[in-house]
C-alpha cells in the first residue's frame, strides 16, 4: 500500500509558476516510476509526464514540454512538478500516481496508487 498526498496547488496568473509536491508513504518509494496526470472540468484525465524510479528519465506531454519539469527526491519520498509559463488551459486538478511495472504510461490503468489531487487555476 502506498499513500500519496499532493500539495502546492492554487490560483496563479497566466505566465506565473507553481511547484506541486507529491509526498509518498508506505512501500519503498524509489521502487516506483511516477506519473503526473491532470483533469480539467468536463475532460478526461490527461498524462502530464512521468519520471523513472531513479529520476534519470522523464517524459512530457507535448502540451507542457519546455514549461513543466518533473523531478524527485527519493530520500524525501517526494516527486515534484515545477510548472512555469502557466496558461489558462493548464487549469485542472493535478494528480500524482505510482506506475505499475507494466502497461502504457498513457493509460490510467497502468498506475495503481493515486493521490487525492490538487487544484491549479490559471487566470488570464
Amino acid at each position: 500500500q502506498v499513500q500519496l498526498v499532493e500539495s502546492g496547488g492554487g490560483l496563479v496568473q497566466a505566465g506565473g509558476s507553481l511547484r506541486l509536491s507529491c509526498a509518498a508513504s508506505g512501500r519503498t518509494f524509489s521502487n516506483y516510476a511516477m506519473g503526473w496526470f491532470r483533469q480539467a472540468p468536463g475532460k478526461e484525465h490527461e498524462l502530464v509526464g512521468t519520471i523513472s524510479e531513479s529520476g534519470v528519465n522523464t517524459y512530457y506531454a507535448d502540451s507542457v514540454k519546455g514549461r513543466f519539469t518533473i523531478s524527485r527526491d527519493n530520500a524525501k519520498n517526494t516527486v515534484y512538478l515545477q510548472m512555469n509559463s502557466l496558461k489558462p488551459e493548464d487549469t485542472a486538478v493535478y494528480y500524482c500516481a505510482t506506475k505499475r511495472a507494466y502497461g502504457s504510461i498513457y493509460l490510467r490503468g497502468s498506475y495503481d496508487y493515486w493521490g487525492q489531487g490538487t487544484q491549479v487555476t490559471v487566470s488570464s
